[in-house]
Protein backbone atom coordinates (compact mmCIF):
# COMPACT_ATOMS: atom_id res chain seq x y z
CA UNK A 1 0.00 0.00 0.00
CA UNK A 2 1.62 3.33 -0.67
CA UNK A 3 2.13 6.03 2.24
CA UNK A 4 -0.79 8.06 0.79
CA UNK A 5 -3.23 5.47 1.56
CA UNK A 6 -1.20 3.98 4.80
CA UNK A 7 -1.70 7.91 6.46
CA UNK A 8 -5.09 8.00 5.78
CA UNK A 9 -6.51 4.92 6.87
CA UNK A 10 -4.49 5.44 10.31
CA UNK A 11 -6.36 9.07 10.28
CA UNK A 12 -9.13 10.31 7.63
CA UNK A 13 -9.48 13.26 9.31
CA UNK A 14 -6.23 14.52 8.12
CA UNK A 15 -5.92 17.41 5.95
CA UNK A 16 -5.06 17.36 2.39
CA UNK A 17 -2.03 20.05 3.51
CA UNK A 18 -1.23 18.31 6.26
CA UNK A 19 -0.69 14.62 4.20
CA UNK A 20 1.12 16.83 1.53
CA UNK A 21 3.54 17.49 4.15
CA UNK A 22 4.08 14.35 5.56
CA UNK A 23 4.84 12.79 2.23
CA UNK A 24 7.09 15.94 0.96
CA UNK A 25 4.60 16.81 -1.75
CA UNK A 26 2.41 19.64 -2.60
CA UNK A 27 -0.71 20.07 -1.36
CA UNK A 28 -2.28 19.99 -4.96
CA UNK A 29 -0.55 16.84 -5.71
CA UNK A 30 -1.70 15.57 -2.66
CA UNK A 31 -5.70 16.22 -3.44
CA UNK A 32 -5.00 14.88 -7.11
CA UNK A 33 -4.17 11.55 -5.78
CA UNK A 34 -7.00 11.25 -3.16
CA UNK A 35 -9.58 12.47 -5.44
CA UNK A 36 -7.97 9.74 -8.05
CA UNK A 37 -8.55 7.28 -5.33
CA UNK A 38 -12.26 8.38 -4.16
CA UNK A 39 -12.80 8.27 -8.61
CA UNK A 40 -11.36 5.17 -8.97
CA UNK A 41 -12.96 3.57 -6.08
CA UNK A 42 -9.14 2.80 -3.79
CA UNK A 43 -11.15 4.84 -1.09
CA UNK A 44 -14.10 3.62 -0.61
CA UNK A 45 -15.48 5.30 2.53
CA UNK A 46 -14.26 7.55 5.86
CA UNK A 47 -15.71 6.59 8.93
CA UNK A 48 -15.44 7.03 12.42
CA UNK A 49 -14.73 4.44 14.97
CA UNK A 50 -17.09 5.12 17.85
CA UNK A 51 -16.97 2.74 21.11
CA UNK A 52 -20.27 1.47 21.27
CA UNK A 53 -19.81 0.98 25.55
CA UNK A 54 -18.48 4.29 25.79
CA UNK A 55 -21.40 5.94 23.73
CA UNK A 56 -24.18 3.51 25.74
CA UNK A 57 -25.89 2.17 23.27
CA UNK A 58 -28.14 -0.99 23.26
CA UNK A 59 -27.05 -2.92 20.71
CA UNK A 60 -25.16 -5.86 19.48
CA UNK A 61 -22.98 -6.41 17.07
CA UNK A 62 -23.12 -10.31 15.66
CA UNK A 63 -20.74 -12.07 13.48
CA UNK A 64 -22.32 -15.06 11.71
CA UNK A 65 -20.57 -17.61 9.91
CA UNK A 66 -22.47 -19.04 7.00
CA UNK A 67 -22.26 -22.52 4.88
CA UNK A 68 -23.34 -22.10 1.34
CA UNK A 69 -23.66 -24.43 -1.46
CA UNK A 70 -21.95 -22.63 -4.41
CA UNK A 71 -23.53 -22.13 -8.08
CA UNK A 72 -22.09 -23.72 -10.80
CA UNK A 73 -20.37 -20.96 -12.55
CA UNK A 74 -20.51 -18.65 -10.01
CA UNK A 75 -18.71 -19.90 -7.33
CA UNK A 76 -19.12 -18.17 -3.85
CA UNK A 77 -20.36 -14.93 -5.60
CA UNK A 78 -23.57 -15.13 -6.46
CA UNK A 79 -24.69 -15.62 -2.36
CA UNK A 80 -22.21 -13.31 -1.33
CA UNK A 81 -23.42 -10.40 -3.32
CA UNK A 82 -27.18 -11.49 -2.43
CA UNK A 83 -26.38 -11.49 1.25
CA UNK A 84 -24.35 -8.08 0.94
CA UNK A 85 -27.54 -6.69 -0.32
CA UNK A 86 -29.43 -7.42 2.88
CA UNK A 87 -29.45 -3.85 4.99
CA UNK A 88 -29.05 -5.23 7.86
CA UNK A 89 -25.27 -6.39 6.93
CA UNK A 90 -22.50 -4.35 7.42
CA UNK A 91 -19.95 -7.04 6.16
CA UNK A 92 -19.46 -9.79 4.10
CA UNK A 93 -16.02 -11.85 3.99
CA UNK A 94 -15.42 -15.40 1.87
CA UNK A 95 -13.41 -16.93 4.42
CA UNK A 96 -11.54 -20.56 5.28
CA UNK A 97 -11.58 -23.29 7.46
CA UNK A 98 -15.22 -24.96 8.52
CA UNK A 99 -17.74 -21.94 6.77
CA UNK A 100 -17.72 -20.11 3.70
CA UNK A 101 -18.79 -17.04 4.53
CA UNK A 102 -19.00 -14.89 7.18
CA UNK A 103 -21.04 -11.46 7.62
CA UNK A 104 -21.37 -8.39 10.39
CA UNK A 105 -24.32 -7.28 11.62
CA UNK A 106 -24.48 -4.07 13.88
CA UNK A 107 -26.30 -1.94 16.09
CA UNK A 108 -29.10 -4.09 16.10
CA UNK A 109 -31.06 -6.05 19.43
CA UNK A 110 -30.81 -10.07 19.87
CA UNK A 111 -33.91 -10.32 18.59
CA UNK A 112 -33.41 -7.99 15.43
CA UNK A 113 -30.38 -10.14 14.96
CA UNK A 114 -32.23 -13.38 15.34
CA UNK A 115 -35.22 -12.75 13.18
CA UNK A 116 -32.71 -11.50 10.70
CA UNK A 117 -31.32 -14.93 10.24
CA UNK A 118 -33.98 -17.06 11.08
CA UNK A 119 -36.77 -15.35 8.72
CA UNK A 120 -34.03 -13.66 6.10
CA UNK A 121 -30.70 -15.68 5.97
CA UNK A 122 -30.88 -18.88 6.69
CA UNK A 123 -34.36 -19.43 4.01
CA UNK A 124 -31.54 -17.89 1.25
CA UNK A 125 -31.39 -20.49 -1.77
CA UNK A 126 -27.35 -21.90 -1.02
CA UNK A 127 -27.56 -21.18 2.56
CA UNK A 128 -27.08 -24.80 4.36
CA UNK A 129 -25.93 -23.95 7.37
CA UNK A 130 -25.35 -20.75 9.69
CA UNK A 131 -23.99 -19.86 13.28
CA UNK A 132 -24.65 -16.74 15.03
CA UNK A 133 -21.56 -15.41 17.55
CA UNK A 134 -22.23 -12.35 19.44
CA UNK A 135 -19.48 -9.60 20.32
CA UNK A 136 -19.51 -9.13 24.18
CA UNK A 137 -16.50 -6.11 24.46
CA UNK A 138 -14.13 -5.02 21.89
CA UNK A 139 -10.67 -4.61 22.85
CA UNK A 140 -8.95 -3.76 19.74
CA UNK A 141 -10.12 -2.77 16.60
CA UNK A 142 -8.66 -2.11 13.24
CA UNK A 143 -5.52 -1.30 14.96
CA UNK A 144 -7.42 1.05 17.51
CA UNK A 145 -7.27 -0.19 21.36
CA UNK A 146 -10.57 0.21 22.73
CA UNK A 147 -9.83 -0.94 26.40
CA UNK A 148 -7.98 1.35 28.70
CA UNK A 149 -4.95 0.22 30.23
CA UNK A 150 -5.09 0.10 34.20
CA UNK A 151 -3.37 3.13 35.89
CA UNK A 152 -1.36 1.17 38.64
CA UNK A 153 -1.51 3.78 41.27
CA UNK A 154 0.77 1.78 43.98
CA UNK A 155 3.93 3.69 43.88
CA UNK A 156 7.67 2.68 44.02
CA UNK A 157 8.60 0.45 47.14
CA UNK A 158 12.55 0.02 47.34
CA UNK A 159 14.14 -2.03 50.48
Amino acid sequence: MDKLLSLIEKNPRLTDKEIAVSLGISEEEATKQIRMYEENGVIKGYRAMIDKDKADTQSVTALIEIKVQPKFAHGFDDIANRISQFEEVESVYLMSGGFDLCCMVSDKSFQEVAMFVANRLSPLDGVVSTATHFILKTYKEQGVLFTDIPKDDRGNISF
